[in-house]
């Protein structure tokens, strides 16, 4: 606790004001920061907030004295209020201590963290930033500025902008129509303003845009003033759905540019705001033979073709449905309705995801073409008509001819968007593109196998503006087989087995992330875990002084976890699950009855309390615990916030003997030259982006570390072998140290341009998992050099490694 019992200094000016003082104040002041400093010794934080606001509004001389008591109070109060859910109390006491200290970037700090928290993201950024104008070495806000930069300002921006080729088609078809006499223009989704900044540029007399994100809103402000536009750009914080004639735009306009599509193509909601727009923005389209433009409205894009094929893929596959029998010593027989949240099943509700999205060329294991791509869609966004009947068009099924043997995994969705009648951009797997591709996984939980010759019946919709794509049959030999968990093709039997199946009350899928159903596929993470536990437990069950009770066992991993039923499938044990969702826990007592493990064996242990936090607890007073599994890993690839203050709790509830898993974890990393990380971590190069100066505005949200990568399909040159960077004991707090320099030799020349990392997680002395292995549900990370490092072979470059509330930086410098 801050001291509370200091005096403030006096001024050589407050004599001269002493007549001027009102006793009763003084009084009062007083009164008030005598019970202010009571309260908060009996921690009592919300009367000792009001006492402390009371004396600072009334006596702000006492503000500099105060303020760090001040600040212990507010979040302190800050903290109950969280707990209690008193979110609009908390966000008002915030706003009550800006008041007084609106240049206290700790304060700031504090504030941003709540709103990252709640999911008021750009919010967040705007206070870390402020934080960080005001202090540019608080290394607190720099880490949360980059982590909410992850969120705002999202990689695709940097490979859109590092697109020279999509760029100049945008540029030369907004020229072309600017050219044909479309004066007027609206940019919907403005993002970094260029396709706003092209119109003005090919001389359009009027200029609007609109970004509904305030932190892209606000970017773009910044770049357009900069190129010397804002007084021709007037750019809206709006939704282009809430736009009207003439409050936000003075009459109708000619021409709409957009960019407002995903993977998916219509994801971004390009179709509704096109609707909206050509009914209240945008002039009526272009009739029959007329010429004059000045007169039509038209968008650009002018629309899109959308194809699609079907794929085998391994990764796509264990990302998605159960493919293991069994994991760690369990039977997995009972769990089969276990699936990713991403379906266009006929069962599938509004919480599933229609599709996901992957860059087929880096998936790990590569992907097989099962059918040609075939055209599923094709759709013109300057037909108002056609755009209205595109979710109540009937559901279309197609033939599609499969030209190879393999197991259906997905069907991979990619378009070709038409900006004019001249000019388009593709999205193929194929192309050199910042473009990912629209997945839609099959879930049949059985292998279905698709053999040259087949068809595959295939499903197109657009229900609620979104593309849908279902694999639904597949047509042999003149018969046809439902894709379905019930049929399996290579059985003759299988249309029976398929109506009696239909027949029967199927269990409740339960769904789980993908990440998780990928963590359930992998194999070695659990064997490794069943190894290292079942040496612990024998060790444990064989020392003399063990009583008759059980051995207690807890799991806090994120998310769904099989390792406490693991732990529960030993005699003698008592394991206590941190999973929190009914379903899943259903899933686990079913898996537990199914495998024979004793009644009572498994709990869930948030269900005995009343909140997360109090996970790390005794079993019960009289024992400690035998083990705690820690997730110390997040799927991006970085080591799970605060993980050593867990440790260091946990370490305090182990029994003699006991063991937290895993018991440490080397940080491993090596030296590349990848163009393909700056590429996707800033815009690169001296020259303007079309001649517009964008890059030093968007590069404010580069971070310095690029998270979800796939290292194994990386394009990049190896300039090092790898090489233990950090070790984090687990289980010896003495052994930890927050700074490392370690000395790298070069293995070929070029230029350092990233340093990717993975993690070498041991268990105990011998067994261990690691995150680079092929069936890993992790990603890595990599730091990016914000300058690349030229070094020959045989060089000696020095690494600076830090690790700062569980956030890596490295710094790269040649040796002297």
């Amino acid at each position: 606790m801050p001291n509370a019992s200091a005096r403030p200094k006096h001024s050589g000016r407050r004599s001269h004001r002493r007549h001027r003082e009102d006793p009763a104040r003084n009084q009062l002041v007083s009164s008030s920061l005598e019970s202010a400093q009571q309260c908060l010794f009996n921690q009592d934080y919300g009367p000792a907030f009001v006492h402390y606001l009371l004396v600072l509004n009334l006596a702000p001389e006492f503000k500099d004295f105060a303020k760090e008591s001040f600040r212990f109070t507010l979040f302190k109060w800050a903290e109950e209020l969280d707990s209690a859910g008193r979110i609009q109390d908390l966000f008002g006491c915030y706003e009550q201590a800006l008041e007084l200290f609106p240049a206290d970037e700790v304060i700031l700090n504090s504030v941003g963290e709540h709103l990252f928290r709640m999911g008021f993201r750009d919010e967040a950024a705007g206070h870390f930033f402020k934080a960080l104008k005001l202090k540019p070495d608080y290394a607190e806000a720099r880490e949360n500025f980059y982590r909410v930069a992850n969120w705002l300002v999202e990689r695709w921006h940097f490979l859109m902008l590092n697109d020279h080729g999509r760029n100049r088609k945008y540029q030369q078809a907004i020229q072309k129509a600017v050219r044909d006499g479309c004066a007027t223009v609206l940019d919907i989704g403005t993002g970094t303003g260029i396709l706003g900044m092209c119109a003005k540029k090919a001389g359009a007399a009027e200029v609007y845009a609109c970004e509904l994100s305030k932190t892209m809103y606000e970017l773009a402000c910044e770049v357009v003033a900069a190129n010397g536009m804002d007084g021709g750009i007037k750019i809206l914080h709006k939704k282009s759905l809430e736009m009207e004639v003439p409050t936000d735009i003075p009459h109708r306009v000619s021409l709409v540019v957009t960019e407002t599509v995903d993977a998916g193509l219509f994801g971004e909601g390009i179709i509704e705001s096109l609707i909206h727009a050509w009914h209240h923005l945008l002039l009526p389209p272009r009739k029959g033979d007329s010429r004059d433009s000045s007169a039509t409205g038209r968008v650009i894009p002018a629309g899109a073709t959308v194809y699609a094929m079907a794929v085998e893929c391994l990764e796509i596959r264990r990302h998605n449905k159960l493919c293991v029998s069994e994991v760690g010593g369990l039977s997995m027989a009972a769990a089969e309705q276990l699936r990713s949240p991403v379906s266009c099943s006929a069962e599938a509700d509004d919480s599933m995801e229609p599709y996901t999205t992957e860059r087929l060329s880096r998936l790990p294991g590569g992907y097989a073409a099962l059918t040609e791509p075939l055209t599923v869609l094709r759709i013109d966004f300057n037909n108002v008509e056609e755009l209205e009947g595109l979710s109540s068009r009937p559901v279309q099924r197609l033939r599609v001819p499969v030209v190879r043997d393999g197991e259906l995994d997905a069907l991979a969705v990619w378009f070709q968007l038409h900006l004019d009648e001249e000019s388009s951009l593709s999205t193929g797997p194929h192309e050199d593109t910042c473009w990912e591709q629209a997945i839609y996984p099959e879930h049949a939980s059985k292998g279905f196998v698709l053999k040259r010759g087949d068809e595959l019946l295939v499903d197109v919709s657009c229900r609620d503006a979104y593309l849908r794509l279902r694999s639904v049959a597949v047509l042999r030999s003149g018969r046809e087989l439902r894709l379905d968990a019930s049929t399996d093709p290579r059985d003759p039997e299988a249309e029976l087995c398929s109506a009696l199946a239909s027949l029967q009350t199927r269990p409740d899928v339960c769904v789980l992330e993908c990440s998780e159903m990928a963590l359930l596929n992998n194999g070695d993470y659990h064997h490794s875990f069943a190894a290292a536990l079942s040496k612990l437990l024998t060790r444990l069950k064989a020392e003399p002084e063990q009583s008759s009770d059980p051995l207690y066992i807890l799991d806090v991993s994120e998310g769904f976890s099989l390792l406490s039923l693991m732990a529960a499938s030993h005699g003698g044990v008592k394991a206590y699950s941190s999973v929190e969702k009914r379903k899943q826990q259903e899933v686990l007592e079913r898996l537990a009855r199914a495998n024979g493990v004793p009644d009572g064996s498994l709990e869930f242990w948030l269900n005995n309390g009343e909140d997360e936090q109090g996970a790390l607890q005794r079993p019960s007073r009289e024992k400690l615990w035998s083990a705690i599994f820690l997730d110390c890993v997040e799927t991006c690839g970085l080591v799970r916030q605060k993980l050593m203050e867990k440790a260091s709790l946990a370490r305090c509830l182990l029994e003699h003997g006991g063991r937290i898993f895993p018991q440490k974890m080397a940080v491993l990393g090596t030296l590349v030259e990848s163009d393909t990380l700056l590429l996707e971590s800033a815009v690169q190069g001296r020259d303007a982006t079309l001649g517009f100066n964008i890059a030093p505005f968007i590069n404010q949200f580069t971070v310095p570390v690029h998270v979800f990568l796939d290292f194994s399909t990386l394009a990049c040159r190896h300039l090092s072998e790898p090489n233990e960077l950090f070790v984090l004991d687990l289980m010896d707090a003495k052994a930890n140290y927050d700074h490392r320099e370690v000395q790298v030799v070069t293995t070929a020349p070029g230029r350092i341009t990233a340093v990717p990392f993975w993690y070498d997680i041991h268990l105990d002395e011998e067994v261990r998992v690691s995150t680079l292995a092929p069936d890993s549900h992790w990603k890595q990370a990599a730091v990016v050099l914000q300058r690349p490092l030229e070094v020959t072979a045989g060089e000696r470059v020095r690494l600076s490694v830090k690790i700062r509330n569980s956030s890596i930086s490295i710094e790269v410098r040649k040796d002297p």
